[in-house]
This record gives structure tokens, C-alpha cells and sequence, in this order.
């Protein structure tokens, strides 16, 4: 099918796409997302602004107290950046998982966020790493905690107004690793994400001492698993102490069935690849 007519702006400056958003435009950063669903009118915007033409916004850097991921790099940078590999294993993982290669070449880290799919990869690893979401709009800026970021079923906490700028991730510091881990709708790691999950941990005098978990694929949005984090700080990490503490991975999460799965399967599964996420961040430590 082909979209609906609509109106397209390409921006050279950042404060001229700001100006250009609003209630009836769509941004396009990559556009792996966004264009199969105007191809098929699940959504129809009026105003498409492609920000693909501003520059300074396609770069990985180091600011000190945290790494910058602007709104065009792609799912590729992100998978083979150095910074992010070491800081931020899990994204850098996510990253390597997310789509075939075409769209890890042409999506956008920062688009897949804005995006809020209730299977993306990448939002659960954001979340489980602490990042902030930075969006801008034409008044001004403001931080958006990730785990508040995804707010439902394709459904973000951008106002119609903003664009998500920049993701920033805290650094690592000593006993601190993460890692994800995912059953992908096509029986391994491509595609979206069946059940899969996030993991950031801290350990201390071998103890856990902080831990956060991102879930993604089994409810209506990629989400905080607090219960996983409280259950398992304090212990020594140990497999039992692992596997306790993926019991708690669907407190306060609806689990959807869908054409990939059961709730009683989507569920076994959450609690599975929450472990292997915990797991794989421990043994790094």
C-alpha cells in the first residue's frame, strides 16, 4: 500500500525541526518504524519532519559523567561503539539484536526509543542501565527518567511538541556490568523479542548491592522490574539467589498473549531471560 498524501519538511537546523513539530507531524530519524506503518495508514501524519539533514546529531561521545547517544545514530553505531560496549553492554547487545542489518544501518537508537514497541530491545536495556531521556522542544528541555520513558502500546512520554534529542547513559564504575538477553519472534536473537530482558548489576564486598532490570516482549510496555531488583540486592548473587529473584519478574506487568505466545508461555519465558540477564551481568563483574 502506499501512505496517505502528507506534508514533508526537512530541517537543516535543529531549531527549525523543533519549530516544525507539533500535534499533527510525525519526526523521521531512520524511519524503519514509521514508514511501514504509514505504508500500511495505521498512521496517517499529516506532517512528516525528516531531521536525517541536521548535522552534530549522528555521534557517540564520552561527557564526562555520562555517554551521549544523539537521535541519528543508528542501531549499527550503537552495536559497535566502543564507549557503549564498555559502559553499556546491554544496549551495545540490544543494539546487535535489533532487526535484520538493513534496519540496524538505517534505524535509529534514539527512534526505537521514541517508538515505545511493547518488543523493542533497546528500551529495556536503556532502562535497566539508569539512562535519561533528553527531549527538546521550541520552550526549552527537560529529562525524562527511561523507566518512565515508555508510557504504553506505542506510546512515549514525548509531548507532540518534542523530539528525543539524546539519550545519556551513566558510566560504569567498579563492580558494575549489564547485560541482555532475548527469544526473538523467529526462534533466536532477530526480530523482535518474544521475552527478553535487561539487566545492570553492583556488587560489593560479594554482595549485590544495586540491581535493575528492563522487561520487554510480554507486556503492553517495555518496563522496570522492580521486583527482580528488591529480591535480589543483598544476596550473594548465587544461581538460587538468581532464579529467586526472576520469580518476581511480572509484578505489575499484564503479560499479553499474542501470535508468539501464550501468557502461560510469555510468562515461563520472562522469568527465564530475566535469570540469563542477571546471570551473564553477575559473571562480568
Amino acid at each position: 500500500m502506499y501512505p496517505r498524501a502528507f506534508d514533508y519538511v526537512a530541517p537543516s537546523t535543529l531549531d527549525e525541526a523543533l519549530g516544525a513539530v507539533g500535534e499533527a507531524s510525525k519526526v523521521l530519524a531512520g524511519g524503519m518504524s514509521l514508514i511501514p506503518l504509514m505504508k500500511t495508514r495505521l498512521f496517517s501524519p499529516p506532517v512528516v519532519v525528516d531531521i536525517t539533514r541536521i548535522p552534530g546529531l549522528g555521534q557517540i561521545t564520552d561527557q564526562g559523567k555520562y555517554i551521549s547517544v544523539p537521535a541519528l545514530v543508528t542501531h549499527a553505531t550503537t552495536a559497535s561503539d566502543s564507549l557503549i560496549a564498555e559502559h553499556g553492554a546491554a544496549l551495545s547487545r540490544a543494539a546487535q539484536v535489533t532487526g535484520d542489518v538493513q534496519v540496524r544501518n538505517r534505524g535509529t537508537t534514539c527512534g526505537s526509543l521514541a517508538h515505545s514497541d511493547v518488543a523493542a530491545d533497546q528500551p529495556a536495556a536503556v532502562i535497566a542501565l539508569g539512562g535519561k531521556m533528553i527531549a527538546r522542544s521550541a520552550s526549552g528541555s527537560r529529562e525524562i527518567q527511561a523507566s518512565e520513558f515508555c508510557i504504553d502500546a506505542l506510546t512515549s512520554a514525548l509531548e507532540p511538541d518534542e523530539i528525543l534529542v539524546e539519550i545519556q547513559l551513566p558510566k560504569m564504575g567498579p563492580g558494575e556490568a549489564s547485560a541482555y538477553d532475548k527469544l526473538g519472534r523467529r526462534g533466536g536473537h532477530s526480530d523482535y523479542a518474544v521475552a527478553g530482558a535487561a539487566a545492570w548489576v553492583k556488587k560489593s564486598n560479594g554482595a549485590v548491592e544495586d540491581a535493575r532490570v528492563g522487561l520487554t516482549g510480554v507486556g503492553t510496555k517495555p518496563s522496570l522490574a522492580l521486583g527482580v531488583a528488591n529480591a535480589l540486592v543483598g544476596t550473594d548473587g548465587s544461581d538460587q539467589a538468581v532464579k529467586a529473584a526472576a520469580e518476581h519478574a511480572l509484578e505489575d506487568v499484564t503479560v499479553l498473549e499474542d501470535l508468539y505466545g501464550s501468557v502461560e508461555y510469555k510468562s515461563h519465558l520472562a522469568k527465564v531471560f530475566v535469570a540469563r540477564a542477571l546471570r551473564q551481568a553477575l559473571d562480568a563483574v
